[in-house]
């Protein structure tokens, strides 16, 4: 059962009311490629958050708490610390 690390960049647009809406997530190849792609989505997106997370692909299981790479903007709950 091999691990592998994950990196993953969440750009948040507007959504109804004074939501956000998430757009689709962009998987990225490195923590480096994560943080490039998360810095050129902040000049367009209300929020992003690059994190990158550690588990098992074939069980679908996790690291519960991802690493923070990046964050900018109005982001939910679960990202703001």
């Amino acid at each position: 059962m091999a691990r592998e690390t994950v990196h993953i960049v969440q750009a948040y647009v507007a959504g109804k009311g004074n939501r956000l809406r998430p757009d689709t997530p962009v998987p990225c190849k490195s923590a480096e490629a994560a943080l490039r792609t998360a810095e050129r989505l902040s000049n367009t997106k209300l929020g992003v958050v690059a994190f990158s997370s550690s588990g098992d692909p074939e069980l679908g299981e996790y690291d519960d708490e991802p690493t923070i790479i990046f964050k900018f903007g109005r982001l939910p709950p679960q990202f703001e610390e």
